[in-house]
């Protein structure tokens, strides 16, 4: 899992030209049923753990309306960070849909590695009953 995890890590901070490639098609062609997910599944529940809030609600209001009776003089700035998470979640969801379907691609087409050669083994010392064979004939001379 945790080589899983990294290389889903190195995709998304590096990636190269192809990954970015298929990135944009298949988010493109899956954004709008990620978005619909994103909005409609995942959401609500998180919102009702947080007290049945609709998290595209959620806003800091930075400057309220002026009104002059039931005119708008001036709108309210607001700082929408609810829409934001939203949205940062549909990243992360078409993001790793698109590195599993690279890293399926990837297995599909890399080549299978051929089997290397065995090396040949390296020549066989003399063996202890020889070493001891020849120290005895050296004895034996002397």
């Amino acid at each position: 899992m945790v080589k899983f995890v990294q290389e889903f890590k190195e995709f998304a901070l590096k990636g190269n030209v192809m990954d970015m490639a298929v990135g944009v098609i298949i988010g493109g062609a899956f954004g709008k049923i990620v978005t619909s997910v994103v909005s409609n599944i995942i959401m609500p529940p998180i919102g009702l753990l947080l007290g049945g809030v609709d998290f595209t609600d959620l806003k800091v209001t930075m400057k309220d309306a002026v009104m002059d009776g039931e005119n708008v003089v001036s709108e309210a700035v607001t700082l929408n960070y609810g829409q934001f998470v939203q949205d940062v979640v549909d990243f992360l969801i078409i993001a790793f849909c698109i590195f599993l379907m690279v890293k399926g691609i990837t297995k599909l087409t890399a080549k299978k590695e051929e089997p290397k050669p065995e090396e040949p083994a390296a020549p066989a010392g003399p063996t202890q009953e020889e070493l001891l064979a020849e120290i005895r004939d050296l004895l034996k001379q002397k």
